[in-house]
Parts: structure tokens; sequence; C-alpha cells
């Protein structure tokens, strides 16, 4: 991974983030560090504005379903946020939308397949073309 990679959960996500930025050491963590119950809009908010600033950066946001974290990042203007239940979900967020910001599902996704998801993500690029106008439009 070369790129800036944040990763923010709330309490019901912590324990997947934990198993991946044990697997993949560049993550940058934002919290939260504890399964002790914390609001997740914050932890949203602090990695949105950090892929935000930083050109070029993702994040990967962790809650129980997903939900949360994704209307609350896709709140902010220049965020696109995707909720994945697969690495190739994760793949075409990528490269139909230009999503910054993969959600997870922390409490409904094996191990293995949020490796995967985050591996896809990472390594995919966005494919401009007929999808560059309807990203425009958003």
């Amino acid at each position: 991974m070369k790129k800036k990679i944040y990763i923010a959960s709330d309490h019901a996500g912590y324990d997947m983030k934990l198993k991946l930025t044990n697997h993949f050491s560049s993550l940058i963590d934002l919290g939260t560090n504890s399964n002790e119950s914390v609001d997740y809009p914050d932890f949203a908010h602090k990695l949105t504005t950090e892929v935000l600033q930083n050109d070029g950066s993702l994040g990967i946001l962790i809650c129980g379903t997903g939900v949360g974290m994704s209307i609350a990042a896709n709140r902010k203007d220049g965020i696109r946020a995707g909720l994945v239940s697969d690495a190739k979900i994760a793949r075409l967020i990528r490269q139909h939308n230009d999503a910054n910001v993969l959600v997870i599902p922390g409490r409904f996704m094996e191990d293995e397949v949020a490796k995967n998801c985050v591996k896809t993500f990472v390594d995919t690029e966005f494919e401009a073309g007929r999808h560059k106008k309807r990203i425009e439009k958003i």
C-alpha cells in the first residue's frame, strides 16, 4: 500500500479494525481504541477530514452494520463512501464511483472477506471515462 490509508471505527467495529491494522501495517489508525461505547459520527468526521486534506489518500470506516458510518461520511463534500459486502463490490466502487472511503460492516463480515475488500479497494483505480461524467453530477 503506497497511498496514505486511514482507518477508524466505532466500538462495534473495533475488533475488525484491530484485525485489519494487524494485517496491513501501513494503515494509519485514527481510533477508537477500545470496545467502550463511542459515537460513530465523531470517527467518521475525523477520518473524512484526513482523507480530504491529503490528496490521493483513502479511508476505511467500520461500524456494526456499516450504515451509520456510510451516512456520516457521505455528509461531507468530496467524500464518496461505499458500504461493501465483498471484494467485487470494493473493486466496483473504486472503478465506477471513484469511492475514496471503504465502509465495512464489522459485525457482518468475515475477517478474510474484509482483508480482501481492503486490498482490492486500495489496489483498484478509478476508470474515469463514462463514469467521470456521472461522478461530476453528484
